[in-house]
């Protein structure tokens, strides 16, 4: 289409980050890099039947809310969309999102907002995934993330984001990969950090030489950083050098340190993750008497933390490696006793299921982007009886996130549990669920299953900033029953 000049007056943000508006004709306008209480003048340079888009060139007023970006690279690397904006404003924004998903969604409240969990805004990053490329026409390989809305990489010398040691590498990262063997097979290097190592993963689709090798020595040396291959798929990942001290995080509120490999999911914001564990074990309550259920537990985040306070916790996962991971950690921090992990596809369950796991007081969800439908359709259904047909409006609520690839079943087989309870005896549920969320419309959706079908009341709600300056929503719930 031929683009086109528009002065708009914006009312306010979408998922994206992008002001909203709406134009001379009646539509709506998304404008990026433009913010609410703003008139701006925008070049709209897509057109759809109901829809444009465009972006801010020229401002006759501006938000109070409006800040300079630190980072030079803001604008035009994907990493960040929300530089431009206060950061308390972004949590604002972001606790917004959460309630209007509550209401559209599930015609649900809060009964007590939570206090937003922030933390720092530089520097926090400590997982990434950097896209390494050889482009002539830039003068050699570039190392960083992508252009917004696009497969090229940025051309980065620092990142604002990355922790100052990491931003520092950004350069020296493209002499050392150019200098390699086969710096055109070399697509990707992916960051993990603990508290006391840093680990850089090299994907790397040809075999190293021995020359290659001892490059990345001796730049592990001299910048302070270990180094790991990926020749293959994930499972193929192993350090450079077999005696590598291992990555770590602790969360010293609760005495637990969480051994983890540089691919296994961790939070990329450890200050943040600390805050979280806290504020959930918290709110989850629970008591030396208690039996609690960790779905989703993963590395065992916050299965370890609750196992130093209640009776027992059993931890489910999809992964059977994630499983085994967690059990190591649990021996590591000698919380074998209290904790039972077992690996299951918790995105196919149904009562029956539930059942087989055994009765608990309180349950701690953190599930995927995807959330925990089946799980709170089979928690319903084993209070209530079978359930109908989803309508429409749970389909809607359930987004995007709804038609996403559902993982495969383990191999691994459900474990022999205590407590089973007999099908004709009643379904005591738990009393409280902490339910921690990354994405805020399948959050409403579960909560509106568990509160319409599942008799449970929406206690309070809340965000966290784990990641500043995007639009990211992280988020906390608790629901009881009474």
């Amino acid at each position: 289409m031929e683009q086109r000049l528009e002065w708009l007056q914006i009312d306010s943000l979408d998922l994206e980050a992008r002001g909203v508006g709406r134009s001379e004709n009646g539509k709506v306008v998304f404008v990026a890099n433009a913010l609410p209480g703003e008139r701006v003048q925008a070049r709209i340079h897509r057109s759809k039947r109901n829809w444009e888009s465009g972006e801010a060139v020229a401002w006759a007023s501006t938000a109070s809310s409006r800040v300079t970006p630190r980072c030079p690279h803001f604008g035009v690397c994907g990493g960040c969309s929300m530089q431009h904006v206060d950061p308390a404003a972004q949590l604002a924004f972001k606790q917004r999102i959460l309630e209007d998903d509550f209401w559209h969604l599930s015609r649900l409240k809060p009964q007590l907002l939570l206090r937003p969990i922030a933390g720092p805004n530089w520097g926090y990053r400590t997982r990434a995934r950097l896209t390494v490329r050889l482009v002539v026409k830039k003068g050699g390989v570039l190392v960083g993330f992508h252009e917004k809305g696009s497969s090229y990489v940025a051309d980065m010398r620092s990142c604002a984001v990355l922790p100052r040691a990491v931003s520092d590498l950004l350069l020296p990262l493209r002499e050392l990969i150019a200098g390699l063997s086969r710096p055109e097979r070399a697509p990707q290097i992916e960051l993990a950090m603990g508290d006391r190592v840093t680990v850089l993963v090299l994907r790397h689709l040809e075999p190293l030489t021995d020359a290659d090798r001892q490059r990345l020595r001796d730049f592990g040396q001299q910048h302070g950083v270990q180094w790991w291959l990926q020749p293959k798929g994930p499972d193929s990942v192993a350090p450079l050098d077999p005696d590598a001290e291992p990555l770590s995080y602790a969360l010293p509120e609760f005495g637990v340190v969480m051994p983890f490999r540089p691919t296994d999911f961790t939070q990329v914001n450890p200050q943040i993750n600390r805050v979280m564990v806290a504020r959930a074990l918290r709110l989850l309550g629970a008591r030396r008497t208690d039996r609690v259920i960790d779905w989703f537990c993963g590395l065992g985040n916050f299965t370890l933390p609750i196992a130093t306070q209640a009776r027992q916790v059993l931890g489910v996962e999809g992964s059977a490696t994630l499983v085994a991971r967690a059990l190591d950690n649990a021996l590591h921090n000698d919380l074998q006793d209290k904790v039972v992990f077992t690996a299951r596809n918790l995105f196919e369950m149904d009562a029956d299921d539930l059942r087989a796991y055994g009765e608990a007081d309180l349950w701690l969800v953190d599930p995927p982007r995807d959330g925990a439908l089946a799980l709170c359709k089979a928690l319903a259904e084993a209070v209530n009886g079978p359930l109908g047909t989803p309508g429409e409006e749970e389909t809607r609520a359930a987004g995007e996130a709804s038609a996403a690839p559902k993982p495969v079943a383990p191999s691994v087989a459900p474990p022999v549990v205590p407590a089973v309870v007999p099908a004709v005896a009643p379904f005591k549920p738990p009393r409280r669920i902490v339910y921690v969320s990354c994405n805020p419309a399948t959050l409403a959706r579960d909560a509106g299953l568990l509160v319409h079908q599942a008799g449970y009341t929406l206690r309070a709600a809340g965000v966290m900033n784990m990641f500043p300056h995007t639009a990211h929503v992280e988020s906390m719930a608790v629901f009881e029953r009474d």
